[in-house]
């Protein structure tokens, strides 16, 4: 066991468990509040997906991408469910089967869970990670400048992005990068890729990287301008070209969907880089989330000399995010007014026992 090993192991044995903060069957995911050492700590487990052998082969006559080929077997122990160690039928109907089984578990082949942890972890970590209601807000430039630019100016003034630097300038998580684009004389255009903590780094069905760039003038999509569509337009070509060759081209170009987040998890610009098939990313690749590269591309034609500043974004944001209660609740319930939806009413709760 190496010493980041038994240091990570040594801080979940610390952890003390408090509440559960949210619980997804979808995504297979359970995000804990707890303690460590006396301060707050999340600890995320999902639960792993099944493993299999993957290759990727050329026909003989293959002339081109499109003829080749990949080949998915199960051959080790550990893959598909060769791994089958106990079953139980829980019915059948005709000839239909369920059940459920136990499968053998390996720390190199198929681990059973994916474990993120946040320690110490702010009351902003809580909230995201915390169940919530969420809504659909529209943003306009002067709600931007308003309420989102002062919020995101505070988190730099906060040093909410330590991490993210340390990515970049210090080495940190130095072995998990994949790529990296960095020429002294040209620090702006240089960027990292790096698997996404989403990503148990092993099936590639669920390929999920991360493009964090150098330049720190861009926050979010709202510092886009027109003189940025070549460097973007440069960019998807170089994820388009690297990617694939980083795993030995078993995922091709056509075959990575390439988007940014508005609202951003963290404001500095970065762009995510995931296989066309996953799809247990929950909200992270739904409309009012996701906007993919081309189409920002694409859009800094027609936004005028102020780019996405011109635009009013429509976005998912959950009540506990910090910009609602900073003055989006407001805004939203101001917007509904105006276009004549009336109120919710009151519900009454028509089970609920006389007296209560």
């Amino acid at each position: 066991m190496s010493e980041s090993d038994v240091a990570f192991r040594s801080l979940v044995d610390k952890f003390r468990f408090e509440r559960v903060l949210n619980s997804n069957p979808q995504t297979k995911t359970i995000s804990l509040l707890g303690l460590i050492d006396n301060a707050p700590a999340i600890l995320t487990a999902e639960k792993t997906h099944f493993t299999f052998d993957e290759n990727k082969v050329e026909s003989p006559s293959a002339s081109n991408e499109s003829d080749s080929r990949t080949l998915h077997r199960c051959e080790n122990e550990y893959t598909c469910i060769n791994a089958l160690q106990e079953l139980r039928q829980l019915t059948s109907n005709d000839i239909y089967y369920w059940g459920l089984a136990v499968l053998k578990q390996n720390m190199d082949h198929n681990p059973t869970t994916r474990l993120n942890l946040i320690w110490p972890a702010t009351t902003v970590h809580i909230r995201k990670f915390e169940q919530q209601q969420l809504h659909l807000v529209r943003e306009t430039p002067e709600t931007y400048e308003r309420i989102v630019k002062p919020y995101i100016d505070e988190m730099y003034q906060l040093g909410r992005l330590k991490w993210v630097h340390n990515i970049l300038y210090h080495g940190a998580e130095a072995d998990r990068v994949v790529y990296r684009d960095f020429l002294d004389d040209n620090k702006r255009d240089g960027f990292v890729i790096l698997p996404d903590m989403k990503w148990d780094g092993v099936n590639l069905d669920a390929l999920y990287l991360v493009a964090i760039f150098y330049r720190d003038d861009l926050k979010s999509i709202r510092d886009l301008r027109p003189e940025d569509r070549n460097w973007l337009k440069s960019l998807n070509t170089k994820i388009k070209t690297i990617v694939p060759g980083c795993y030995n081209y078993t995922i091709r170009a056509d075959e990575l969907r390439i988007f940014v987040h508005y609202q951003p998890s963290y404001y500095h610009f970065h762009i995510h880089i995931v296989n066309v098939k996953h799809p247990g990313l929950n909200d992270g690749i739904a409309a009012g989330k996701a906007i993919l590269l081309d189409d920002l591309i694409e859009n800094l034609k027609y936004l005028g000399p102020r780019g996405y500043m011109n635009r009013t974004l429509t976005y998912v944001i959950g009540d506990n995010h910090d910009l609602w209660e900073r003055g989006l609740r407001e805004v939203v319930s101001k917007q509904l007014e105006e276009d004549g939806i009336p109120k919710t009413p009151k519900v009454v709760n028509d089970f609920a026992e006389d007296g209560d």
